[in-house]
């Protein structure tokens, strides 16, 4: 029963609390109120603020993502472009541009050019003359001027000299002789008249006398005999000219069978022995001028042709063109030169030396033909100057002839032709 009524009272309690406390808790509670809308506008901030950032976190995220795709549209822009220029470029790159002329044809020097050996125009070999013997003085080196008759080298004449010296006592031995019959005679011919000498001691007489001065004249004759031996032992000079070889030594024994002692060049003229084609040897005629370069050097020489072979060789389809040229200390016998003939004038393309390229066949040119593309054709050179080399042969002068980069180009590769101006 109790445990009932305490329950009614608890009860009661509960239910009636409020309306005893009302009052003591009305400020609490609307403090608690306030305290919870308080929270709750605080918490409606902070939503709205979460909610802003979200909105701009949304905004950045947005502005991120059209950003990069700008760039990648850049990006894919430029690169096709940059692919787009590099195949431009390569294709370029692939058809470069070369240099062209169009060399037409001028009016140029008929030239022709060849080579061949020097000489000496006449070449005089010298060697014993007389009996020969040893060499005791050598007087001359290769290189020198000498005169006509001047000694080269003296053989030793030690046993002739005593011969000579000999002949030279005969003759006045015989002198001698000849002026005791002649005296003889004279006294005879006084004692004529007298009746004292017969006509025919007389006879004899002059006979003696005729016959010493016979004698006499034998004996000079001998002498000069020995003495012409004598002065034909020394090696002298058959006319003047410039000394080119020795081959005597000091000590040496010579004689008849000795061979070339010394060459020599007769006046120091030289000459060019020039080798020519057949087709070019109908050009050329006594008194073509030439101009003649000893290789090696740049020095270049006047001469002209002096005389031009006959015949042709049957194996070479050449002939020899003989160009005279004055001494020079460049020039030197058995040595190369090339030669360069003036034949008059003739039309021909001229073209810079650029353009002029040689190989194992000989001399070519490259030219751009149909559909810019470059061709080969061999050409034969004529004369070279200042101006250009002109061309024989090979071309007409109406082609577009590669000036330069040539050796850079090959057959087939196709170009861009810049055409320049001919020099001429």
């Amino acid at each position: 029963m109790c445990g009932i009524g305490e329950g009614r009272r608890i009860r009661a309690f509960r239910v009636t609390m409020p309306r005893m406390a009302g009052r003591v808790l009305g400020v609490n509670y609307e403090r608690k109120v306030d305290s919870m809308d308080s929270l709750a506008g605080t918490q409606s901030f902070y939503e709205d603020a979460d909610d802003s950032r979200r909105k701009r976190m949304r905004l950045i995220v947005a502005l991120v993502l059209i950003a990069l795709a700008l760039g990648a549209a850049y990006y894919a822009f430029t690169s096709s472009k940059g692919a787009a220029d590099a195949e431009g470029a390569a294709g370029s790159a692939a058809v470069p541009n070369v240099t062209v002329v169009i060399p037409g044809r001028v009016s140029v020097e008929a030239a022709i050019a060849a080579n061949g050996t020097i000489a000496a125009r006449r070449e005089m070999p010298v060697g014993v003359a007389g009996e020969g013997g040893e060499v005791v003085r050598v007087l001359v080196e290769p290189g020198q001027w000498v005169g006509a008759g001047q000694t080269l080298a003296v053989i030793d004449r030690s046993v002739q000299t005593q011969q000579a010296a000999s002949l030279a006592a005969s003759i006045r031995v015989a002198q001698a002789d000849a002026e005791l019959a002649q005296a003889e005679l004279e006294r005879a011919q006084a004692l004529v008249g007298r009746g004292f000498i017969s006509k025919a001691d007389m006879d004899r007489k002059r006979a003696t006398r005729d016959a010493a001065n016979a004698r006499v004249r034998v004996a000079q004759a001998q002498y000069a005999e020995a003495t012409a031996r004598n002065d034909r032992l020394n090696i002298v000079a058959p006319a003047a000219g410039l000394v080119l070889t020795r081959q005597v030594e000091l000590g040496q024994i010579v004689g008849a069978g000795s061979g070339v002692l010394f060459r020599m060049a007769r006046g120091g003229e030289m000459e060019m022995l020039a080798q020519m084609a057949e087709a070019d040897l109908a050009r050329v005629k006594v008194g073509t001028r030439a101009t003649v370069t000893p290789v090696g050097t740049d020095v270049q020489i006047a001469g002209q042709v002096w005389q031009v072979s006959p015949v042709v060789n049957m194996d070479t389809r050449q002939g020899m063109v003989r160009i005279a040229v004055p001494y020079s200390s460049v020039l030197r016998p058995g040595g190369f030169a090339d030669a360069r003939l003036v034949s008059g004038t003739a039309e021909a393309p001229l073209l810079p030396e650029s353009a002029v390229q040689s190989g194992a066949e000989g001399n070519f040119v490259l030219i751009v033909g149909k559909d810019d593309k470059i061709e080969r054709k061999p050409v034969k050179v004529g004369a070279v100057s200042d101006a250009g080399v002109s061309i024989a042969s090979g071309i007409t002068g109406n082609e577009r002839v590669v000036t330069l980069a040539g050796a850079f180009l090959n057959v087939g590769d196709k170009v861009k032709p810049v055409l320049q101006k001919s020099s001429q």
